[in-house]
């Protein structure tokens, strides 16, 4: 008992470790709670995009000197506003403007990062795998109000955010801004995904976005409890994933995508067994 106490308690003894703990669990539960939405509407791929236009944000950033968290949410809000444009403007489908805006620009931080290498001496690529070591204490608590804003604006909202994007026609008759709605989904999205590409990274923040909710789809009928569960999936996967990444010297983004999918996949065996169970008990009875 002692032993597996010592265990756990080892890696909190260093601030940084903490920090990193934190951070971890406070991204899995965002990113968790945010992703019910994407997962139930479909928006895996611009959840994917604005990742990795938030990349090209981050290396802007860099390069004039401020904040990476505007550089990075500035670019995504800016993409989302252009993927809505080339749609209703040009009249391609959504999923093709996604295509052109986020290659595009995630193309163009590539030529940036590039650039920076030769004239500075930054590391970049710790933003496309994640390094969630490397959280001070201001990312934590511009994670923390972030998620505070995210999360807040989920509950106040419920309702109308519900009724926008799952009855739209209906809303819109009823008197509710939809349009209004549906951008504000498309901000919170930027906003976590924004928080949390230092953590995971851009190549693994859809994964935090999609399977902790995905795997409480398998599960819930409704959609808060799925939030829930999503929720419980996704700091899991943060709080195994850290100890797994500190214990085993791996990277901390992929041990904690890693077990996300590994819940993932148990979660499903159970679901299809118990199915399989009770189609076999029917067959006898």
């Amino acid at each position: 008992m002692n032993g597996a106490v010592e265990l756990l308690l080892e890696p909190l003894r260093y601030g940084f470790l903490l920090r990193a703990l934190v951070a971890a669990v406070l991204v899995g539960a965002i990113c968790a709670m945010v992703g019910s939405y994407v997962v139930l509407k479909g928006l895996a791929f611009i959840g994917d995009a604005l990742a990795h236009v938030a990349f090209t944000g981050i290396v802007v950033a860099f390069l004039a000197g401020f904040s990476f968290y505007v550089g990075a949410l500035a670019a995504a809000i800016a993409a989302g506003l252009g993927i809505g444009w080339v749609t209703r403007r040009v009249g391609l489908s959504t999923d093709t403007a996604i295509g052109i805006v986020f290659s595009g620009v995630f193309a163009l931080g590539v030529v940036l990062m590039a650039i920076g290498i030769r004239t500075y001496t930054v590391d970049l690529f710790s933003y496309v795998f994640g390094d969630i070591l490397a959280v001070r204490s201001r990312d934590l608590w511009a994670i923390a109000l972030a998620g505070l804003l995210v999360v807040g604006t989920m509950v106040a909202l419920y309702k109308e955010l519900l009724f926008a994007h799952f009855d739209p026609v209906v809303a819109e008759a009823a008197g509710l801004p939809v349009g209004a709605l549906q951008l504000l989904l498309l901000l919170l999205l930027s906003v976590t995904v924004v928080v949390s590409v230092q953590a995971v990274g851009v190549v693994l923040v859809l994964a935090m976005l999609v399977t902790p909710a995905a795997t409480a789809a398998l599960v819930a009928r409704r959609l808060p409890a799925m939030m829930i569960l999503a929720v419980l999936f996704g700091t899991l996967a943060a709080l195994v994933g850290f100890y797994l990444s500190y214990y085993a010297s791996v990277p901390s983004g992929g041990a904690i995508v890693l077990v996300a999918t590994a819940l993932f996949v148990l979660v499903a065996a159970l679901v299809r067994g118990r199915g399989a169970w009770r189609r076999l008990m029917a067959a006898r009875g």
